[in-house]
């Protein structure tokens, strides 16, 4: 640790020194851009948007899309521990109602229907943008929470550039990133290349297991360390872009990616070390080709993708005399061929239309080579989908969306959305925005198939949405100010949950009903004054979802209470500070209790208590010629606080990590 204070505290000292033998003033850090943007768009009435400040994508690149997430919106990620599997809860819904796309084609997994946050860097994404609840079905349906949205996009006013990242952190932790762009304004290359690996040994308190102080009577909690807990990831994206004409773009982009990681025993495991061995391998392969072509009567766009995954679990244990013993050895294969061809066009200023046809077959195949038990599978989806927005005057905005889905050639309940933006004063972006739609979302594979206690009777899950909001927004000067405050209202039947059998494994089951209600506050506030630049960002949300259903067997508690690991109350907030050639950045998340029974009992230990994260950094950047190089100290968990986000799954104390930036 002592090896990363004086690396850090070096380079520091060199910025200025080396500068002053360029030039006489200090160098500034790169400019805040404080533009107004538009938030009165007649694609965007009624729903609610997010887009993830390009700023915040970059400070944060050697981070995983999971922290990100958790730290800058209000998506609840539920992590399994650092380096480990990460979902996301949207509005108080299930992983599954999350959907995720990559350069237009999904990438939720047709399988698990959902997407492991924690295995994307956010360094291979250029823009990043959620659809909360219902707008979401402009993409597809069954994103009852919403969904994310990754892109790539090409920097055509770049004929060369190259970026290298280096991190060295506690554990045993290294990430290395690294990006080379050529081409001019016809043509374009992007290639980025990625390794991360850490021991992820840390230390924590055990609060799994006690042991009894014979003298006082208390139980005493052991200090424990994380082990089997190693990660490793690399991968590449490479990117090509291909201007013919003024009127059409072609691109390929590739995204390929290994992953090998260990998974800790539970906390509450007391048997002997080193006895048992928990791993998982993935290998993933995603790709898509598109063709835009901007038209005299429209834009018309052709896009088809490729989204593969292999993905190999180990468990076994040491039993005397044997040796080694392999208790499960599941391999799974899934893919995913996707297909769309839309359409758009602007019927004068104030009237425009859409419209997609989605094509897509997924193919599951997994089988535990111990048990012999698994399942292949197919799935054909087929999607129409019309929208149709209308500008009327400077103050009301109409967006009606239409889809019909059908699924292995059955129609699926039709999904209307309407939505009205309203301009509450004229000549300011004072928004009232309200949208009613319906959502509709299928059993995953797993869900109906899986061995031995899918459910092939299991219904569908049907939605409907209510919600209602203000957006406002000012920019005066060098400062820009941007708030917004969103209720909403889901009811959803047949909401699918996996619970305990009398087989001693989990099958899933429909519950009769969902209710799930909220409020989203926003702010963003930023500017700069002279050479000091400031940005203030934050989020909250209040989540409520009950379960509604009536009991299912004598003495369900469940009835009424909040659904396991939902927090009622969650929040971030994040300060940048910049001073010519140095800068600051505070991180603050925040979460209530979470309950992981069904009953919400507090007398019981299986509750979580609220927990709040402060994270700092502070770091330099300076140039030489064309070389600019920074420099960043961060502290995570900065008052060392213990916690968990999955019982049994304890997350690290205090840990640091220095980030070296070289651009040219």
């Amino acid at each position: 640790m002592k090896r990363i204070w004086f690396i850090f505290a070096g380079l520091l000292v060199a910025a200025p020194l080396l500068s002053q033998g360029i030039r006489d003033s200090l160098f500034t850090i790169e400019a805040v851009e404080v533009t107004g943007q538009r938030s009165f768009i007649k694609e965007e009435a009624g729903g609610k948007y997010t887009v993830v400040d390009t700023s915040i994508l970059k400070e944060k690149a050697s981070l995983s899309l999971s922290e990100l997430l958790s730290e800058n919106t209000s998506v609840f990620i539920k992590s399994n521990g650092r380096g480990a599997m990460a979902t996301a809860s949207f509005r108080g819904t299930a992983a599954s109602h999350t959907q995720v796309s990559w350069n237009g084609i999904s990438i939720s997994s047709p399988m698990l229907g959902m997407v492991d946050f924690s295995l994307i860097p956010v360094y291979i994404i250029d823009n990043l943008s959620l659809k909360h609840g219902a707008a979401s079905i402009s993409d597809r349906g069954g994103g009852i929470g919403g969904s994310i949205n990754i892109e790539n996009r090409p920097q055509w006013e770049e004929k060369f550039a190259l970026s290298y990242i280096q991190g060295v952190g506690s554990y045993g932790t290294f990430d290395e990133y690294l990006q080379l762009g050529l081409g001019n304004t016809k043509i374009k290359s992007s290639t980025r290349l990625y390794h991360n690996q850490s021991q992820n040994d840390y230390t924590f308190i055990n609060r799994g297991i006690g042991n009894l102080d014979p003298e006082t009577g208390e139980v005493e909690n052991p200090l424990d360390t994380n082990k089997n807990g190693s990660y490793l990831r690399y991968g590449l994206v490479q990117e090509l872009y291909v201007r013919p004409h003024k009127d059409h773009l072609l691109s390929l982009v590739y995204w390929g990616q290994f992953g090998q990681r260990a998974i800790p025993w539970p906390t509450s495991y007391e048997g002997p070390d080193n006895a048992n061995l928990n791993k998982q391998d993935q290998a993933s392969h995603k790709v898509v080709a598109r063709w835009k072509y901007y038209a005299p009567v429209g834009k018309f766009e052709l896009r088809s993708g490729y989204s593969g995954i292999q993905m190999d679990y180990l468990q076994e244990r040491k039993v005397p005399g044997l040796g080694t013993v392999p208790d499960i050895y599941s391999v799974s294969d899934q893919n995913s061929f996707l297909n769309t061809l839309s359409y758009e066009r602007e019927l004068g200023s104030r009237f425009s239309v859409e419209g997609k046809l989605d094509v897509n077959h997924h193919e599951v195949s997994t089988i535990d080579t111990v048990s012999g038990l698994g399942y292949q599978e197919q799935r054909n989806e087929v999607s129409l989908f019309a929208a149709f927005r209308k500008s009327f005057g400077e103050r009301l905005n109409m967006n009606l969306m239409l889809r019909q889905e059908w699924v292995d050639g059955r129609a699926v309940p039709f999904i209307p959305f309407l939505g009205v933006d309203y301009r509450l004063l004229k000549g300011e972006e004072l928004i009232l925005k309200a949208s009613v739609a319906r959502n509709y979302h299928q059993p995953t594979l797993n869900d109906l198939y899986w061995q031995p206690n899918g459910n092939p009777d299991l219904l569908p899950e049907e939605g409907f949405t209510m919600e209602a909001g203000l957006e406002y927004q000012k920019s005066f000067r060098n400062q820009q100010v941007k708030t917004g405050l969103t209720w909403y209202r889901s009811d959803i039947e047949n909401w699918i949950m996996w619970i305990p059998s009398t087989r001693m494994n989990l099958e899933p089951i429909n519950i009769e009903e969902v209710l799930s209600t909220g409020l989203e506050y926003d702010l963003s506030f930023r500017g700069e004054l002279q050479n000091f630049s400031y940005g203030i960002t934050g989020t909250y949300a209040y989540t409520s979802s009950e379960n509604r259903g009536d009991p299912l067997v004598w003495g369900d508690e469940s009835t009424g209470k909040q659904l396991v690991y939902i927090p009622l109350h969650s929040g971030n907030m994040m300060l940048n500070l910049g001073l010519h050639n140095y800068f600051f950045t505070y991180q603050f998340n925040a979460y209530s209790e979470r309950f992981t029974t069904s009953s919400n009992d507090l007398s019981r230990r299986d509750w979580l208590y609220p927990y709040f994260m402060n994270d700092v950094s502070v770091g330099g950047e300076f140039r030489i010629k064309k070389v600019r190089l920074s420099a960043e100290f961060k502290v995570y968990n900065l008052f060392n606080e213990s916690y968990h986000s999955v019982l049994y799954r304890p997350m690290p104390g205090r840990n640091y990590m220095v980030v070296i930036k070289f651009n040219l």
